[in-house]
């Protein structure tokens, strides 16, 4: 069985929420876990800055764990998915990630692991999501069988964009009626998680 936790992304602003999500994903994985953050969604020249950024995230919210924590590259992901106890597939653009993602036997490799996403992360993991960055419905891998929105009623997210603010009500409503209209709809405020063991 796989452990799979989506979150919405935006945990930098909610501390409290990091807190209680992090002790999520390392609850049932020892006191030296091993963690591959994927960065694959975002463009390869931020990778090592980005996991040096995150990697003091995880060492911050370890509890007194001493987690070992890796870098995922593609040339070596088929190794680093079988040694690690937690994968975390970061945010960032949806089509890059599904991209690599789906070059991958997956969900195979991640059986008996923990799985985490944020935003993006969480997109490529399930049937169907809304994307706050283009705005509209697409699939996702499939591998949870829901539909999920990211960053749910956030006003800072859209910033400075100039098509202006989400309607995330509108949003709920164009992904109610893509693909499958039987499947669940998990709209999460940002730092909030849900946890799925398949």
């Amino acid at each position: 069985m796989t452990k799979y936790i989506l979150n919405s992304g935006g945990l930098k602003n909610n501390p409290e929420k990091a807190k209680n999500f992090f002790e999520e994903i390392f609850k049932d994985s020892g006191q030296e876990p091993k963690v591959l953050l994927c960065f694959f969604s975002q463009p390869r020249e931020d990778w090592e800055s980005k996991f040096e950024e995150y990697k003091n995230g995880y060492l911050e919210f370890s509890n007194g764990r001493k987690p070992v924590i890796e870098l995922a590259m593609p040339d070596k992901f088929l190794d680093q998915m079988k040694s690690a106890d937690i994968i975390f597939l970061q945010g960032g653009d949806d089509h890059l990630l599904q991209y690599w993602l789906r070059q991958y036997k997956l969900p195979e490799l991640w059986k008996g692991k923990v799985v985490v996403g944020s935003s993006a992360g969480s997109d490529a993991l399930v049937k169907s999501f809304w994307t706050c960055d283009w705005r509209e419905c697409m699939d996702g891998l499939g591998l949870i069988p829901v539909k999920f929105i990211p960053h749910y009623k956030s006003t800072e997210y859209a910033k400075g964009d100039p098509r202006g603010p989400i309607d995330w009500e509108k949003a709920y409503r164009e992904l109610e009626n893509f693909g499958d209209p039987n499947l669940p709809i998990h709209a999460l405020e940002e730092g909030d998680y849900k946890v799925f063991e398949i």
